[in-house]
């Protein structure tokens, strides 16, 4: 009697573990995670490790509907403040930290774009494309996105450039996790062509998993993927072929995803784990603790074993984000990579924007076998006004 109780025991336990894990938006993903998990502590300790870290902010200065002067203020504190408080730091790579903005063309004003745009000048970070929209049609979402891409270039001289056409490109993610129409209710979407739609207007990859504990998260965790529309259905990026393991489908959208685990060290009512999805806010400051587990999800090119991506994501416009990306937290962060950095000959880190990501994504799957910093710029160049100057070896041959 005493081991059947204890089988039942933990039977009911694995069961209040699932359904915690399903509402969470985690169900759909288990298998690839525990498949994903003989993989999982091999960091290595012993040999060269190259963290690339990006910080994809869902930048919302009017998030809440706040008035305009508040949303005013919002923008002004990450100006002012951003170059005061991490000026000072550097890389492995001598860079300074850096900021994407993935700012919402549903809530556009231009005076929040330039003000971004001027501190991206000074050297802390790019712009890309946000988008909130419900109910929509494949057509808008063609013709807002046209004419955004084109206004920040024409009027805000910003986003990325091709590097043989100077065609502009732009980073995106989508509001409301649903990218692709991906919520089982089909709201804050409507297309289920989204990814041609992205990629047929300049899109160079999307940015917007993970999305746990939302719905909208895909079964593909902690990965690089090339993933095909299916028009006739949402949801298409749920699985893909990984960068590195087999040459990009034609007509694909390359997808770069942040860090996704179960966190058992630090658990709900002593049973359930916490999600570890690569959210910086409040309730979740930037940690060494964290960047372990951060490694650990990881999301590499085969090519390039010694190269961790590592995309983190934020609403760093709030207050409440404020006073851990432009607090204490975020600044400790910085001041313990260094003091990591120091210690440890092996240990390298990067900060990089979400073009310079997608660049080295770009040059791992090249089989690039030069220097970070030498691939910044692989395929994609910084607008003209936040461009670096170039010598002749930091452009790649498989670029030319």
């Amino acid at each position: 009697m005493a081991l059947e109780a204890g089988l039942l025991a933990g039977v009911l336990g694995l069961l209040g573990v699932w359904w915690g894990l399903h509402r969470r938006g985690l169900s759909q993903c288990l298998i690839p995670y525990v498949i994903q998990s003989r993989h999982r502590n091999r960091v290595p300790t012993d040999r060269p490790l190259h963290v690339l870290l990006c910080i994809a902010d869902h930048y919302e200065p009017r998030c809440g509907r706040v008035p305009a002067a508040q949303a005013n203020a919002r923008v002004a504190t990450w100006v002012e403040k951003y170059p005061v408080l991490f000026g000072r730091f550097r890389d492995s790579d001598d860079q300074p930290p850096q900021q994407s903005f993935f700012f919402p063309i549903d809530e556009y004003d231009a005076d929040h774009v330039d003000a971004l745009a001027g501190l991206c000048r000074a050297g802390f970070g790019e712009v890309d494309i946000h988008l909130h929209h419900d109910h929509d049609t494949a057509a808008a979402l063609r013709q807002r996105l046209l004419e955004f891409v084109q206004r920040f270039r024409d009027r805000h001289g910003l986003l990325a450039r091709e590097r043989h056409t100077g065609q502009a490109r732009y980073g995106f993610i989508h509001g409301n996790w649903a990218l692709d129409n991906s919520r089982p209710d089909g709201r804050w979407c409507g297309v289920n062509n989204e990814l041609d739609i992205l990629r047929q207007t300049g899109c160079y990859a999307d940015f917007t998993l993970p999305s746990a504990p939302s719905p909208a998260q895909t079964r593909k965790i902690n990965s690089l993927y090339y993933a095909c529309d299916n028009p006739l259905a949402p949801k298409s990026h749920d699985w893909g072929v990984d960068v590195g393991r087999a040459a990009p489908p034609p007509d694909s959208l390359l997808l770069i995803q942040g860090p996704l685990l179960l966190n058992w060290r630090n658990r709900k009512a002593g049973l359930l784990p916490h999600i570890e999805n690569g959210c910086l806010q409040a309730t979740q400051p930037p940690t060494l603790e964290r960047l372990d587990l951060w490694l650990r999800a990881g999301v590499q090119v085969p090519a390039r074993p010694d190269w961790f991506f590592v995309k983190l994501h934020t609403h760093g416009a709030t207050e409440a984000n404020q006073a851990v990306m432009l607090g204490r937290p975020m600044v400790e962060f910085h001041e313990a990579l260094a003091q990591r950095a120091a210690r440890d000959p092996y240990f390298h880190y990067h900060y990089v924007t979400a073009r310079e990501m997608y660049n080295l994504v770009k040059a791992a799957e090249a089989g690039w076998p030069g220097t970070v910093a030498a691939a910044r710029d692989f395929a994609l160049l910084a607008p003209p006004l936040l461009a670096r100057p170039q010598m002749q070896h930091v452009i790649p041959q498989h670029a030319q």
